[in-house]
C-alpha cells in the first residue's frame, strides 16, 4: 500500500493509493528520469491499469478518449521540461469538451530552477486558464501533517476534475533526489507510528442537483404552436436514457427534434418518432426556411455544427432556453436566452405527471413532410451511385455497422458529411469526437483511447487529420481491443475546397490544401498494421459486418476532393429545389 523506503516512495505511493480509493482506473505514463518516484508508485498499484506512452500527445489524447469513454478520471504522468507542453492540446481538448483529465507532471525542486539546470521550464500554471484546477504540491516530505495536506489536496483536485463542470486539473509534482526507491532511515522508521486509518476517509459523491420547478416554463411552452427542440453534439454516458429524455420532451411538448449527426439521437430513432436529421438541407429551401420559422426553441447542450442552421436562428433569433448543467455560456448566438442548469434526464423526469400538449400538430407535420421528401431524395441518389465519394460513406455506416458500434468521427469534413448524410436508425451507434476545440490533433490517439477495453470500434478520419497523429500507432502494443480506420484519402484538405479561399490558387494548392502524397500502405507497414484498399461499396461492407475482435485496421478509399467538393454543393442545393415540387 504505502513504499516506506524513502521520502519519495512514501509520498509518491500515498498520491496513488489515494487516487485508487477514489476510483482511478488507468494511469497513462510517458518516460522520464523526474518523474520516477510517480512512474513506480503506479507500476506498483495493480489494481490501476498503467500503460507507457513514448510521445507526449499521444499520450494525452489517448487518456482523453478512454476518460471520454468511462466518464471518470484518466491521470496523465509525464517527466518535467517540455514534456508536460505536449499534453497541451489534449487538455484544451478536454476542457472544451468537459472531459476529467488529471494531470501530474514532475518538475525539479524550487532550488533547481531558473539557474539552467538541465530539463527545467516554468510548469507553474503551465496551462494557461485551461485547467478547472491547477497548483503546484509542496516537496515531498515525511511529516504528517504534511502527508494529509498531500491526501486532500488530491481529493480536492479529482473532485474538481468532476464538478462543477468535468475537465482537467494540473498538478505540478516537484521531487527532490534521490528519485530511485533506494532506503533512507527517517521513511523505513514512519512506517511503525503510521496511522492505520489514513485512509478510511478517502471517498467522492457526485452532488445533487437542487428540486427543480419547471412550473414557470410549461406554459409558456405548451401555449406555443411553433416550438422546436434543437439537440446538439453530444457524448453523454448513457446514450439511451439521454434519448429517451429527449423523446419524453418532445412528445410531452409535440415539438419536432433536429438532431445533431454527433447526437445519439440519430441512432435511437425507435424511441424518437419526432426526430429531424436533414434541417441542414431543408433550411437550403427559402420559402420552408420562412415557414419553419419558430417561436420557441429549446436549445439541448451545444448547437449543432451546421452553418445553415446557426445562420437561420440568428436571422429570426427566436426565445430560447438552453437545457445544460453546467455553468458554462453555450449561447453562442448571443439571443434571447434562459439558461436552464439541469440535465435533459432531469428535465424529463419531472414531465412524468403532467398531461401531453396537443398543439404544434401543424407545424410539426411540415418539418416531417419536408424530411420525408428529403431522405426520399436522398436514398434514390445515394443507392444508385456507384463512384467512390467521401459523402456516401457517412450515408452508408448507419445501414451497415453491427450494432452500438462506437464510432469516433474526426474533425473537418467527416463531421459535416455526418450531419449531412447521417441518416435516423436503430442500430444505438455511439458516436464519439473531439468537438471541444475541432482540432485534428490527436484523432488517432484519442479514438484508440475509446476502443480500449471496448467492442470493436470505427475510425472515421481523412488522410491529414491521420498523419497528424501517426505516432499513435506506437500504442498499437499496448492496445486492447481493436480499432478499424476508415481513412478518406482525397490528398488534402477537402474542407478548405469549400472555403472562398479555393478559388485562389495559388497559394490555395499548396497552402490550404497542403496534399502530402502520401503511401499509407507503405505507413502501415511500417508499424505493422493491417491494410486494405478499398475499391466498391460491396467490399466496404464485406470489411464492416463482423468487425475483428483484435487490432489495428486501415481501410483507405481513395477520393477526388475537388469532384466531392462540387457533387456535395450540386446535391444539397438540388435537394433543397426538390422541395418546391
Amino acid at each position: 500500500m504505502i513504499d516506506f523506503r524513502n521520502t519519495n516512495t512514501v509520498w509518491a505511493s500515498i498520491m496513488v493509493e489515494t487516487l485508487y480509493k477514489l476510483g482511478l482506473t488507468t494511469a497513462i505514463i510517458s518516460p522520464g528520469s523526474r518523474s520516477t518516484p510517480l512512474t513506480f508508485a503506479f507500476s506498483q498499484q495493480s489494481e490501476i491499469e498503467t500503460i507507457p506512452v513514448l510521445d507526449e500527445r499521444s499520450a494525452a489524447f489517448f487518456a482523453l478518449g478512454i476518460a471520454k469513454k468511462s466518464g471518470l478520471p484518466t491521470v496523465l504522468v509525464c517527466t518535467s521540461g517540455t514534456a508536460g507542453a505536449n499534453f497541451y492540446p489534449a487538455v484544451i481538448e478536454a476542457r472544451e469538451s468537459r472531459v476529467p483529465l488529471l494531470i501530474l507532471t514532475a518538475d525539479r525542486p524550487p532550488e533547481l530552477r531558473n539557474c539552467h539546470a538541465g530539463q527545467t521550464i516554468d510548469q507553474v500554471k503551465l496551462y494557461g486558464h485551461y485547467p478547472t484546477l491547477q497548483s503546484e504540491l509542496a516537496t515531498p516530505s515525511l511529516e504528517l501533517e504534511r502527508l494529509g495536506y498531500l491526501r486532500q489536496t488530491l481529493i480536492y483536485g479529482w473532485e474538481r476534475t468532476q464538478v462543477p463542470i468535468p475537465g482537467p486539473v494540473h498538478l505540478n509534482c516537484p521531487f527532490r533526489d534521490p528519485l530511485i526507491p533506494v532506503p533512507q532511515p527517517a521513511a523505513l522508521a514512519l512506517e511503525a507510528t503510521f496511522p492505520s486509518d489514513f485512509f478510511s476517509m478517502v471517498s467522492f459523491e457526485q452532488p445533487v442537483n437542487s428540486t427543480l420547478n419547471l412550473n414557470p416554463y410549461l406554459e409558456k411552452w405548451q401555449s406555443c404552436k411553433q416550438g422546436l427542440i434543437i439537440a446538439g453534439v453530444a457524448q453523454p454516458q448513457s446514450p439511451q436514457l439521454y434519448s429517451q429524455a429527449v423523446a419524453k420532451l418532445s412528445q410531452f411538448l409535440n415539438w419536432p427534434v433536429l438532431a445533431e449527426g454527433l447526437s445519439p439521437l440519430r441512432n435511437y430513432h425507435h424511441i424518437n418518432p419526432n426526430l429531424i436529421a436533414t434541417y441542414d438541407l431543408i433550411l437550403r429551401n427559402q420559402n420552408y426556411a420562412e415557414k419553419l420559422t419558430p417561436k420557441s426553441v429549446i436549445q439541448i447542450g451545444d448547437l449543432p455544427t451546421s452553418k445553415q442552421l446557426r445562420t437561420w436562428l440568428a436571422n429570426n433569433s427566436p426565445q430560447t432556453f438552453i437545457i445544460d448543467p453546467t455553468y458554462q455560456n453555450l449561447n453562442s448566438l448571443h439571443n434571447s436566452a434562459i439558461h436552464l442548469r439541469y440535465s435533459i434526464e432531469q428535465i424529463a423526469d419531472s414531465l412524468s405527471e403532467l398531461k401531453p400538449n396537443n398543439n404544434n400538430k401543424n407545424y410539426i407535420q411540415l418539418w416531417q413532410n419536408a424530411e420525408a421528401v428529403v431522405r426520399q431524395k436522398l436514398e434514390q441518389e445515394m443507392t444508385t451511385l456507384e463512384a467512390l465519394i467521401e459523402p456516401k460513406i457517412s450515408w452508408l455506416l448507419p445501414q451497415i455497422l453491427p450494432p452500438q458500434t462506437p464510432l469516433f468521427i474526426s474533425n473537418s469534413m467527416p463531421v459535416r458529411d455526418v450531419e449531412f448524410f447521417w441518416m435516423p436508425n436503430s442500430l444505438e451507434i455511439q458516436p464519439f469526437f473531439n468537438r471541444g476545440a475541432n482540432g485534428i490533433d490527436g484523432t488517432l490517439s484519442t479514438a484508440l483511447g475509446i476502443a480500449h477495453h471496448h467492442q470493436s470500434s470505427i475510425l472515421l478520419t481523412g488522410d491529414l487529420a491521420l498523419l497528424h497523429d501517426t505516432n499513435g500507432f506506437l500504442l498499437r502494443n499496448k492496445f486492447k481491443g481493436h480499432l478499424t480506420i476508415i481513412l478518406i484519402n482525397n490528398n488534402g484538405g477537402g474542407i478548405f475546397e469549400l472555403l472562398p479561399i479555393a478559388e485562389f490558387n495559388p497559394p490555395f494548392e499548396d497552402f490550404f490544401a497542403t496534399p502530402q502524397h502520401i503511401d499509407f500502405a507503405q505507413l502501415c507497414t511500417t508499424y505493422e498494421v493491417e491494410y486494405q484498399k478499398i475499391q466498391s461499396w460491396h467490399q466496404l461492407q464485406q470489411h464492416l459486418n463482423p468487425l475483428p475482435k483484435q487490432g489495428i485496421r486501415v481501410l483507405e478509399i481513395t477520393t477526388n476532393r475537388q469532384l466531392d467538393a462540387k457533387w456535395r454543393q450540386n446535391t444539397l442545393n438540388q435537394l433543397a429545389t426538390d422541395l418546391d415540387s
